[in-house]
């Protein structure tokens, strides 16, 4: 019998650009000790990161040369190695150095760090204490997720179709290597012409987006799911509930949160290393609000940026 193709479904791109790529052209990588030209660092086929997803990372931003929350990012870092009991080599001290080294010798005054430990070559089987060293390295390179007009006017989002997985079979608090989950949601949105899906967990609570946190606004209060809904308790995340929603007078409450409440809010928000502080404009081509980034939002996206450009905590 003949085999029978697949139709490969068409992809539908969105209108704004993609972006969120890595410049590579000039970088310098610390690859387990040594420092090597972006074009020439390698890790090996046998390297049980790449063969499983079995290791873990951390994304970090440069403002105005001090790394935000570098000490935090660090330490979460290794909380996840020691959740998969993989040993790094290193300590944290030592890491903060690295990472402080690394950035330095690439002179990059504003940027994004990828901090990455994997299991390390080892065999084809799974066991990874068949894996006698970890695998650590340092990337520094600029990064946009998104273009800027969406900080103005606001992102569309779709509610993706496929949930998160339950915290008790990966918990989200292990920033691991394997992302699939996140990955297939965010295929969704790119079919959907949008840049982010918002995902529910099993019970249809609202979680996360695939790379961001999400808040809602109504009538003034700001809530955000909480960590049991079963998300990464992101470090913006972090600042935003403790140090930028305060310094303008609000208080954010964690709660379990329903779709339904997503549609009614008069704002919507994301938050991420990489995003930083977004607006949501729509969900599944529903308006949210009036359409636009609200006041508050914007209220807390410019004590952001006000905060960082100034002087970015960095612990």
């Amino acid at each position: 019998m003949p085999l029978k193709l697949l139709a490969v479904p068409t992809v539908k791109l969105c209108q704004q650009p993609l972006r969120g790529c890595y410049n590579t052209s000039m970088s310098k990588i610390w690859i387990d000790g040594k420092f090597v030209d972006s074009s020439k660092a390698k890790v090996s086929v046998f390297d049980h990161g790449l063969l499983y997803g079995d290791g873990c990372f951390e994304g970090i931003r440069i403002y105005n040369g001090r790394i935000l929350k570098l000490r935090s990012h660090i330490v979460r870092m290794f909380e996840s190695a020691a959740a998969i009991r993989l040993q790094p080599g290193h300590s944290i001290d030592e890491m903060e150095e690295i990472v402080r080294e690394t950035v330095a010798l690439n002179e990059q005054k504003d940027g994004y760090i990828r901090l990455v430990f994997t299991r390390g070559k080892g065999t084809l089987g799974l066991n990874p204490f068949l894996c006698p060293t970890a695998t650590c390295f340092v990337i520094v390179e600029s990064i946009k997720l998104y273009p800027d007009e969406m900080y103005e006017d606001g992102m569309s989002i779709i509610v993706a179709k496929r949930p998160r997985v339950p915290k008790e079979c990966l918990d989200p608090q292990v920033k691991s290597l394997n992302y699939l989950n996140n990955i297939l949601a965010k295929i969704e949105a790119i079919d959907a012409g949008v840049l982010e899906a918002l995902m529910l967990n099993l019970d249809g609570e609202v979680a996360e987006c695939t790379g961001d946190n999400i808040f809602i606004i109504k009538d003034g209060t700001i809530s955000t799911p909480p960590t049991s809904a079963g998300i990464l308790h992101g470090i913006t995340r972090r600042l935003v509930i403790e140090d930028i929603a305060p310094e303008l007078g609000y208080t954010i409450q964690e709660r379990s949160i329903s779709l339904e409440e997503v549609f009614d809010s008069d704002e919507v928000f994301l938050t991420g290393t990489a995003a930083e502080v977004i607006g949501v404009s729509h969900i599944d081509e529903k308006v949210i609000g009036c359409g636009k980034v609200g006041a508050i939002t914007h209220a807390l996206e410019d004590q952001f940026r006000k905060m960082v450009a100034e002087n970015a905590p960095e612990d």
